[in-house]
């Protein structure tokens, strides 16, 4: 049975949201994994749980803490709707900002441990010959890292298409604007379409583990703490 034009719409969407986040993660993420393997202390510690929270809040509660900050009345919902004429809740850049935070510590994690397993030694001798810091990235930290930097876009990818609950407090089910498949899937469920439903359930499960079978077989060396 070939898919209808909501399920691709809601496939086109769920690409575009997990492929925008991925890359926002990335950029973010880096910095971010990169400070926490190179520091210790109570800050430290506290910054990694903040990180790490996603991890045991239950997407209900962070979808309802994000959707009062993203209203229109808050501050934040407030700034944006000024400078878009737009509002921010219920749409897809909000869908985006729920999504880096929700799927951060899937990418943060496997970076910072991949950063914690580099030879200081490596990059001080690298500095005494007179290579600067984004030399020293792209020379030694890149090529010694890459498949943990290929883990992480991958698993904040792929979990940034299984979301549900975060995306469905901040975003609603908006048709071609917020509904992506797996609030498709919810949809379709609760209207009895089983057959439709399986046949989406089936291809994110698939899906799902073949991205973690690629992780996987490329031996990436990470581990979430989950």
């Amino acid at each position: 049975m070939p898919l209808n034009p909501a399920e691709l719409d809601a496939i086109a969407l769920t690409m575009a949201l997990a492929s925008t986040t991925t890359v926002i993660l990335l950029l973010l993420g880096t910095p971010m994994a990169w400070w926490l393997a190179r520091h210790r202390g109570s800050f430290a510690a506290f910054i990694e749980a903040i990180v790490a929270l996603p991890l045991v809040l239950p997407p209900t509660v962070l979808g309802f803490y994000l959707l009062l900050a993203l209203a229109p009345d808050a501050p934040l919902g407030k700034t944006w709707q000024a400078l878009t004429d737009q509002q921010l809740a219920f749409s897809f850049s909000a869908l985006v900002i729920g999504s880096v935070i929700y799927s951060l510590p899937f990418v943060v994690q496997p970076l910072q441990a991949a950063f914690q397993r580099v030879p200081g030694g490596m990059l001080q001798a690298a500095a005494t010959l007179g290579a600067t810091p984004l030399d020293q990235f792209r020379s030694i930290i890149l090529p010694l890292t890459r498949r943990s930097f290929i883990a992480a876009a991958v698993l904040g990818f792929a979990h940034t298409v299984g979301e549900f609950g975060v995306v469905l407090m901040i975003g609603g089910n908006i048709p071609r604007e917020t509904q992506v498949l797996s609030i498709a899937l919810y949809d379709q469920v609760e209207t009895l379409k089983f057959a439709e439903a399986h046949r989406l359930a089936a291809g994110l499960l698939v899906f799902s583990l073949a991205l973690l079978f690629f992780v996987y077989r490329k031996g990436a060396g990470w581990r979430v703490n989950h």
